[in-house]
């Protein structure tokens, strides 16, 4: 089971949070000077630093890191990032220990030791976590429960603390440098899927799932574009099904204030060998064929910020 990123630190890399049990960051920021690209690409599920506490309380460690993982995406992030100068932020903190793309009240309180907010169970706000996929991940598909002991109140304050709040204070700081210097910013977060499957014998399952909140996270024009551009690629791409987006668009979209976000979920057959664990030779093309993407739509964007005008940093 890997246990760290394959990052390493150079110049103009921003590094915070910490992940609990060790001395290594929550999360990585590059931000070029320059801004030459009004595009920051985020990548918050493919974090490989496991603390030895957290694997001791897996029931099987390499079953659950491997599916709860959006594995080696960040590594088609990066190249994608060098080729485009677009920002680039990466989570170091695993999913299972805190998924990035929840709200830090979407949990499953059944998990927590020694704390349920006002005796309820679940609300409204936790209502993923009750499908096992909350704040910490609880069940999967083949396995059922992921952990052999709960979490304590004091262990998911420190998670929160140290892993959801920078990570996100970093996400929205980035955002907001980007839309200060160009009139408009795109967040493009950065997925993998497993194959989708077919819904009938002749039929070509999407490759790439474009999620915008169905309208509400982004530009329509910026969205068309990006469909267009991954078909006109080759590619296969759907809207908004079967995923339209969580909380990482919730939080941070405004395309009022001209702050855009999409998700972008990407077939890993596309860039990973058979047993969806290791890069294969095809991560360079599709590299490359992302970004184009980010080019075309980052024209988009800046586009839309011309149109509006400078803002004000203090609007």
């Amino acid at each position: 089971m890997t246990q760290d990123n394959d990052n390493q630190v150079d110049a103009g890399l921003d590094q915070g949070g910490i992940i609990p049990g060790t001395r290594k960051p929550a999360y990585s920021l590059k931000l070029p000077d320059d801004l030459p690209i009004p595009v920051l690409i985020a990548v918050p599920h493919a974090g490989r630093v496991y603390p030895d506490h957290l694997v001791k309380r897996m029931r099987r460690p390499d079953y659950s890191s491997i599916r709860l993982e959006d594995r080696h995406v960040d590594q088609l992030g990066s190249l994608v990032a060098r080729q485009t100068g677009a920002g680039f932020l990466v989570a170091h903190a695993p999913r299972a220990m805190l998924d990035l793309n929840r709200a830090t009240d979407d949990v499953d309180w059944d998990m927590i030791a020694d704390s349920r907010p006002d005796g309820v169970r679940h609300s409204l706000a936790n209502r993923r976590a009750r499908s096992g996929l909350g704040l910490i991940p609880r069940r999967l598909p083949g396995l059922g429960e992921i952990w052999s002991e709960m979490t304590s109140q004091a262990e998911l304050d420190a998670r929160i603390r140290q892993v959801h709040v920078p990570y996100h204070s970093a996400l929205s700081s980035a955002l907001q440098t980007m839309r200060d210097q160009w009139g408009a910013a795109l967040l493009l977060d950065f997925h993998s899927m497993p194959p989708l499957r077919k819904a009938n014998h002749d039929d070509l399952p999407a490759q790439f799932v474009l999620g915008d909140r169905f309208g509400a996270s982004a530009d329509d024009r910026l969205v068309a574009s990006a469909l267009r551009t991954l078909s006109d690629d080759g590619g296969r791409a759907a809207h908004n099904r079967p995923y339209a987006g969580g909380y990482v668009l919730d939080r941070h979209a405004a395309p009022a204030r001209s702050i855009h976000a999409i998700q972008l979920e990407i077939c890993r057959s596309l860039y990973l060998e058979k047993d969806m664990s290791s890069l294969s030779a095809d991560t360079a093309g599709l590299s490359a064929r992302l970004a184009g993407l980010v080019r075309v739509i980052g024209e988009e964007v800046a586009a839309l910020g011309r149109s509006r005008g400078q803002p004000l940093a203090a609007e």
